[in-house]
């Protein structure tokens, strides 16, 4: 999906029940003024993590976070912090 609009995903994503990864704000923006329910989609907030350290940091996501994604939510990761809001937003 490299040639995809974040619509196209975030649809792509909801009709196959899957969780977006992403670094870019604007699948959250889009979630919010859909006031959309699903997909769920995580926003890594750290720069330059090679695969290993990905891999590691979405296993930690997954375990934390597993019963909100699987409900609807964005979830925002930074080094410090990992927030959770439910969907739909607002």
């Amino acid at each position: 999906m490299a040639e995809a609009t974040d619509v196209e995903i975030l649809g792509y994503a909801k009709q196959e029940t899957r969780v977006v990864i992403t670094l870019d704000a604007d699948f959250h923006a889009l979630l919010a003024v859909k006031a959309a329910s699903a997909p769920s989609v995580v926003r890594i907030r750290i720069e330059r993590l090679k695969g290993l350290a990905l891999a590691d940091l979405l296993e930690k996501i997954w375990s934390i976070a597993q019963d909100d994604l699987s409900r609807g939510a964005m979830v925002t990761v930074t080094e410090r912090s990992l927030r959770i809001k439910h969907l739909p937003v607002g």
